[in-house]
């Protein structure tokens, strides 16, 4: 292609299409180079562009006052057609075992356009391609035989930048319909299935020719908004706030929106809470509801204990544990004998373990039927070992039953029980709090036990505040910290964030600085690469030396703040898992390589397989020729398939907020300036208290401050607050 003077040449992927006119081809899209990451805009007039096609574009660089630099195209040559680009992606995508990224390369350069009819009709010719024999052939066949649906899915979508976990939950929701699905309404995609934006539903709506403005594209618009808003935690949002949140998400007229937000009330496909300017999605509100109907008909709801002498009863507990309860302790033991439901609260150190112990030790002299629950398996864990009693995690306790889409107990069979004990009740979300309520009896005792100064739960709500704010039920905080906490540096450091201690505490410059009997350090490595590093050789060289009774891959954990970045969490496993792990066997999905003993995450309940999100497990076994791998959760090995991989994730390296309810023997959380969109208090008094016998920050001491500084924790938009006052009269 000839270029005239000023010009440059640029090569790249078409990724999306912004904007096109029919009548003179204009085009605004976005193009991947190939040389560099970052997508760039080009401009120009673009005749029957698809996504997806090998641009090579003549031009020159130009800075537009509104949307910056742009490419502009005085000429183009498509040099590889969107239908190879899609087959190259897909082959190399990892879903067809035998075929890795280096082997789609070679089979598209050998046989371009005409890839998927050798391989679906002429199979044997793949051995023209160096490196593949007899029996790759046989596998890759297979494979592409058994997966017609994903692979038509696959094809269409790959084009449009649509990631491999996507594409497997499309077609594992929809079946064989999965493109036609998508082709009449890809918003539906968005509506449906987790872990599909709408974002990725509006480019590829655009690219099929779905108007900017279309009432469907509203209101799929608003719908999205306002779930992002539920995954940041509030169960509802203020009408006019929608409004314009979505209006800016839309970049569309403020006015359309607000006619589709009052439309969308109309059919019921949002909900205006009662007394409220709240709009709610409708399965929210009615989980709300739920939830406060619950919570006050066990209020409300005479006490079926045996006859206990309460005073007494104290003094028993006192003499049993051998020695006298503070105030407040005994006033908890009081609170929850008398009272129908009650809370405390407290931090690492004040006694929530001596009052459980007690308390559990009395209802088992009066032979109570108690039910002992937690969030997580880990917290569950904990519970049991302090009570001497056996405990469950709530989903265990109510049962899943994947045939009816719920749990078998409910208000229509509620659980056995005469008292029930939540422990890290700060993690109950409202969707979770309403099935645990519905299905505990009236009659019953409830004690919910949780540190409020923790990270409110990952999922919509705030459920343990509404309750405290509600000023219904009877509170006892613990406030005064015991003998066996005060030799902990761990436990004064938490303490020390809640009252604004902003300097870090035990810092030291390197690991050879560490006095390993401590258990608080602060490395010294301000930038995220020298974190990094620090941590890699912390976990792999000195914590193994130190402690060479722990696991150095289950006992110790990596909690970080973000996700992305040098110092995110997917860099850090990255790291993690090439330092700490030397088993070759592996299979890869996406962009993620799964290697046999790695450590691994659940990202969502899947009560099949009897996992639940934040469930830690180790890889037991792996398949690289099926795509598949085992796993070993707590005990329990399972098998998971090609599809149930786009719900697991490397687990070196954890957010705090998965960390909640869990303590681990040693803790290690990278903390650097780079992190500032989360630092906040309560996340990092959240980190620190996961660490049971030893915890190492790493990064820069200002990031510590700034996080200890910043008690402005996001304020979450509920209703359950005023639906129990309301109720409660």
């Amino acid at each position: 292609m000839a270029l005239r003077p000023g010009e440059e040449l640029l090569r790249g992927v078409l990724e999306r299409i912004v904007y096109y006119n029919d009548e003179n081809h204009f085009c605004i899209g976005e193009l991947r180079p190939d040389k560099g990451r970052q997508a760039v805009t080009i401009v120009g007039t673009l005749p029957q562009v698809q996504c997806g096609e090998t641009l090579a574009l003549a031009g020159h660089w130009a800075s537009h006052h509104e949307y910056g630099q742009q490419f502009k195209a005085r000429t183009f040559e498509s040099t590889l057609p969107a239908t190879v680009h899609g087959i190259r992606q897909y082959l190399g995508s990892g879903l067809v075992p035998g075929i890795g990224k280096a082997y789609a390369e070679k089979i598209v350069a050998r046989f371009g356009v005409d890839t998927l009819r050798v391989i679906e009709e002429d199979s044997g010719r793949l051995r023209e391609v160096p490196g593949i024999g007899k029996k790759r052939v046989q596998e890759i066949k297979a494979a592409w035989d058994s997966q017609r649906a994903l692979r038509e899915v696959m094809l269409f979508l790959r084009t449009y930048g649509v990631t491999v976990n996507q594409c497997m939950r499309i077609v594992k929701a929809y079946g064989n319909a999965a493109k036609q699905v998508l082709m009449e309404d890809p918003y539906q995609v968005a509506r449906e299935i987790d872990g599909i934006g709408f974002k990725t539903a509006d480019r590829l709506a655009i690219n099929l020719g779905f108007a900017n403005d279309s009432a469907q594209r509203l209101d799929a618009g608003i719908l999205h908004a306002l779930k992002e808003i539920e995954g940041e935690g509030h169960t509802g949002f203020p009408l006019d706030a929608l409004q314009a949140h979505a209006a800016d998400l839309l970049q569309a007229d403020g006015l359309k929106v607000g006619e589709r937000l009052r439309r969308l009330v109309e059919e019921k496909q949002l909900r205006l809470a009662d007394g409220s300017v709240l709009l709610q999605l409708p399965a929210t509100a009615l989980a709300e509801e739920r939830a406060a109907q619950a919570i006050v008909r066990i209020r409300n709801h005479s006490s079926q204990l045996p006859p206990i002498k309460i005073e007494m009863a104290v003094q028993w507990a006192q003499e049993r544990a051998g020695f006298g309860f503070a105030l407040e302790q005994a006033e908890a033991l009081r609170q929850a004998l008398r009272c129908k439901l009650s809370i405390l609260t407290g931090g690492p150190g004040t006694g929530k373990t001596t009052i459980l112990r007690a308390l559990v030790d009395i209802l088992a002299a009066k032979q109570v039927r108690m039910l002992l629950a937690a969030p997580t398996g880990r917290a569950a864990q904990r519970l049991s070992q302090a009570t001497r009693k056996p405990a469950a995690t709530i989903h265990r306790l109510l049962k899943f039953d994947p045939a009816n889409g719920g749990f078998v107990a409910n208000e229509n069979q509620p659980l056995n029980a005469g008292f029930v004990v939540i422990d890290e009740a700060s993690m109950l979300d409202n969707r979770l709090a309403s099935a645990l309520f519905r299905a505990i009896p009236a009659e019953a005792h409830v004690l919910l036990v949780g540190d409020v100064h923790q990270l409110p739960s990952v999922g919509a709500g705030n459920v343990l505040a509404d309750l405290i704010d509600s000023g219904l039920f009877p509170v006892t905080r613990l406030q005064h910290i015991f003998r066996q906490g005060k030799g902990s540096s761990i436990v004064q450091a938490a303490h020390g964030i809640l009252v604004g201690q902003a300097q870090a505490p035990f810092l030291v410059d390197g690991c050879n600085d560490i006095d390993p009997r401590h258990d608080l350090h602060f490395i010294r490595a301000p930038e995220p690469a020298d974190c990094v590093a620090r941590v890699v050789e912390l976990c792999r060289d000195w914590i193994p030396r130190w402690f060479p009774t722990l696991n150095p891959v289950m006992d110790v954990q990596v909690l970080a703040p973000m996700h992305r970045g040098v110092a995110g969490i997917g860099n850090l496993n990255e790291a993690l898992q090439a330092a700490l792990n030397r088993e070759r066997n592996k299979v890869t999905l996406g962009t993620t390589t799964f290697h046999q003993a790695d450590k691994v995450i659940q990202l969502r309940n899947n009560y099949d397989k009897g996992i639940f999100n934040g469930d830690l497990g180790r890889v037991s076994h792996v398949n690289s020729e099926a795509g598949t791998l085992a796993a070993d959760f707590d005990g329990a090995e399972v098998e998971l398939e090609r599809m149930d991989l786009s719900d697991l994730q490397l687990a070196y390296a954890i957010s705090i907020h998965k960390s909640q309810g869990s303590e681990f023997p040693v803790v290690v959380i990278p903390l650097v300036k780079a992190h500032f969109l989360l630092l906040q208090r309560n996340l990092l008094y959240t980190a620190l208290t996961r660490g049971r016998r030893k915890v190492f920050l790493i990064g820069d001491p200002v990031a510590f401050a700034m996080a200890v500084r910043n008690q402005e924790a996001t304020v979450r938009h509920t209703d359950l607050q005023r639906k129990l006052q309301t109720l409660a009269g």
